[in-house]
């Protein structure tokens, strides 16, 4: 499973057009099957970072922070992908005009989210490199290149479909990660 997850992620990464173009094809599998494979593992990943870069980074260990890391960054993976996928779907609808399709959207911000999951984990296990995070900008291009294979998004719209898809993958987390620690002080970390 893990090989499987490594190996789409890398492709996503390295080779988007291609590897989109191979995850149209697989759009009509259950969608179950495909969180579970999929969104489920590389946030547990996330989690289990977060858990172990507070044991790195810290002098002396303390269980209750590192729960508290790992919970923020599963609560803020997990519900930015949920909240971001609905949100895609109802702007799929409103702004686009085709039938909304939840199944579609969901899948699309998830393999969309690759390069935040990955970046997540890495950050997380070495916060020190916080630079990194400008690579976030290349969900941009990943997105932009599976709006037409798999998305079938009209080449007049790309451009907009891809700036939205983008922004939401990127900064719903971000968003809820925000919320969670304003409104629970015992997350601050």
């Amino acid at each position: 499973m893990f090989k499987e997850l490594l190996n789409t992620a890398i492709l996503l990464i390295l080779k988007p057009s291609d590897t989109w173009t191979k995850l149209e094809c697989e759009q009509n599998e259950d969608n179950e099957k495909f969180l579970s494979r999929f969104v489920y593992p590389f946030t547990g990943l996330v989690a289990l970072a977060a858990f172990i870069g507070i044991f790195l980074s810290q002098k002396d260990f303390n269980v209750q922070l590192a729960l508290k890391s790992s919970i923020l960054s599963l609560t803020s993976s997990l519900g930015g992908f949920f909240l971001a996928s609905y949100t895609l779907n109802e702007i799929w609808t409103q702004y686009f005009g085709h039938e909304k399709n939840f199944k579609l959207c969901q899948r699309f911000v998830g393999y969309s989210s690759v390069v935040m999951f990955v970046l997540n984990i890495v950050l997380s296990l070495l916060p020190d490199f916080f630079y990194l995070k400008i690579c976030m900008l290349y969900t941009l291009y990943i997105v932009w290149e599976g709006t037409f294979p798999y998305m079938k998004v009209n080449e007049t719209e790309q451009l907009k479909f891809s700036m939205i898809t983008t922004a939401l993958v990127i900064f719903v987390p971000v968003l809820i990660e925000i919320m969670l620690r304003m409104l629970m002080p015992g997350l601050r970390i």
